[in-house]
């Protein structure tokens, strides 16, 4: 059983910024696919970025304010977030997808085998 533990959230305003950060208890951290996904009341949870191998990807809505990251040797990935937006607001999980295939982007929520807790962002205007 893998545990994933999401930390950073809190609440910015606008234009502001936050860093996520998530400790994965997995063994093969350095080759597992690590997500981040988001979930506003009411709606569905979306994929936000993944990063497996040296890649990464993200969703259009974040692209060029958010950047993921990770370091293997503490077991951890990081979301980066700035110039933040009210839309923003969500509470963040993170997800593993265990030994991933170099190449392939994870995006789907069904991907991820397992999935933190969640961390709340909220961004004020």
């Amino acid at each position: 059983q893998v545990q994933l533990v999401e930390s950073g959230g809190g609440l910015v305003q606008a234009g502001g910024s936050l860093r996520l950060s998530c400790a994965s208890s997995a063994r093969t951290f350095w080759r597992d696919a690590m997500g981040w996904f988001r979930q506003a009341p009411g709606k569905e949870r979306e994929f936000v970025a993944t990063s497996s191998w040296s890649s990464s990807y993200y969703a259009d809505s974040v692209k060029g304010r958010f950047t993921i990251s990770r370091d293997n040797a503490k077991n951890t990935v990081y979301l980066q977030m700035n110039s933040l937006k009210p839309e923003d607001t969500a509470l963040y999980y993170c997800a593993a997808h265990l030994t991933s295939r170099s190449g392939i982007y994870y995006r789907e929520k069904d991907d991820y085998d397992y999935w933190g807790q969640g961390t709340q962002v909220t961004v004020s205007s």
